[in-house]
């Protein structure tokens, strides 16, 4: 396994997008963004298969988000959205647990969402996908089932701002390194879950994973 497979590790941060499939915007009652909305997760928020979702103490609404992820490859900084994929790594398949109801409190006080978004537990992800296996990021399905029931499904093709722009813009601010994780937002679908649940998810029939929420 090369050191990159092993993102979790090297990675130092994981950067998140916001609304970025209309639908789901639309499905919490906000305006479809004119930039990327980005916020961070630490990496203490990883969790992989074999470990559970814990529902943060105090949590009563905890939804779930499934993601496209960019795992980075090479140190970019200032990137030109025509070179953007040069620094693409692999992928991975993320999901964006978030305590909706400090979400929608945070968001009412004018605060962060830190604690909504980055507690731990709160990025379940897949195993390293190798860049090949995904010619176009642009154009995959993407989808979620809670206890075998459909959730989630969509296709990236109907993000708002391209992979190729999220990194571009993303690496105006933030420098990417080697190990970070970019998460591109969720399509429309997004629910509550409860402990006993049982999340599976995954990139058309490339990649699937499975994760069980606890309290």
């Amino acid at each position: 396994m090369s050191k990159l497979a092993q993102f979790r590790d090297i990675g130092k941060k994981i950067v998140c997008v916001g609304r970025n499939y209309s639908e789901h915007a639309a499905e919490l009652g906000n305006a479809v963004p004119g930039k990327p909305i980005l916020f961070l997760k630490p990496t203490t928020a990883y969790v992989t298969e074999g470990q559970a979702i814990k529902i943060p103490k105090g949590c009563t609404d905890l939804h779930h988000e499934i993601e496209l992820g960019i795992v980075i490859g090479t140190r970019a900084t200032n990137v030109k959205e025509v070179e953007a994929m040069k620094y693409v790594g692999g992928y991975a398949l993320g999901i964006d647990m978030t305590a909706r109801d400090w979400q929608s409190e945070a968001k009412k006080q004018g605060h962060p969402w830190c604690l909504a978004k980055g507690f731990d537990t709160s990025c379940p992800v897949s195993a390293f996908i190798e860049k090949d296996k995904i010619p176009d990021p642009g154009n995959v399905d993407i989808w979620l089932k809670v206890n075998g029931e459909t959730r989630q499904s969509g296709n990236t093709k109907d993000m708002i701002f391209s992979v190729e722009h999220l990194i571009s813009y993303t690496s105006q601010f933030f420098t990417l390194e080697p190990g970070d994780l970019l998460l591109t937002g969720t399509p429309s679908g997004v629910s509550k879950v409860v402990s006993g649940d049982v999340i599976q998810a995954g990139l058309g029939d490339l990649v699937k994973i499975e994760f069980k929420v606890e309290s």
